[in-house]
């Protein structure tokens, strides 16, 4: 199963062929009943700190008017597997009053993917998205390929740069 899996192309690897960024797919076993980054990790045989997590979180900002746009807005956050995000470090990277997690039913509507599956790349629609700033400490991190069972081996900077991200302390200590 393994190997079929790595040939087949995700939609984030069709953009990144488009774009002339070089990655890897990587497969890996998936556990419905523990789709936690460090599992994924443990799968690949890779430090969990350069394993990395697609998070996406509701923003609110001061001066919006509530009745047009719920005083909302979406980011994204990409940080290593085994941390948690600091809700008050990613408010202040996005400009946002505060933030939270957005509930789980609406991330395949908001963004085209499923928890364990989702990617800072091929969002439906592009989002403010910041890197935590240990992605930079390696040559190469994962992130998910868009599905689930399947990573992307990938520079970070070209990943970074591709998506227009800020890298900046997003986790929690």
């Amino acid at each position: 199963m393994g190997k079929d899996r790595q040939h087949q192309k995700t939609n984030v690897a069709r953009l990144l062929d488009k774009a002339s960024i070089p990655y890897e797919l990587v497969a890996y076993e998936v556990d419905e009943s523990d789709l936690a980054a460090t599992h994924v990790a443990q799968q690949l045989g890779e430090d969990i700190k350069s394993v990395f997590k697609t998070i996406v979180l509701k923003g609110e900002y001061p001066g919006r008017n509530s009745a047009a746009s719920n005083a909302a807005g979406h980011f994204v956050c990409v940080i290593p597997g085994d941390a948690e995000v600091d809700l008050k470090k990613a408010a202040k990277a996005a400009g946002a009053k505060k933030a939270d997690l957005i509930p789980m039913k609406d991330l395949l509507p908001l963004t085209g993917y499923i928890r364990g599956g989702c990617c800072p790349i091929g969002m439906k629609k592009p989002f403010p998205t910041f890197f935590h700033s240990t992605a930079l400490d390696f040559p190469e991190i994962y992130v998910s390929a868009g599905v689930r069972g399947m990573q992307l081996r990938i520079a970070p900077k070209a990943l970074i740069d591709y998506v227009g991200a800020d890298v900046t302390d997003l986790i929690a200590e």
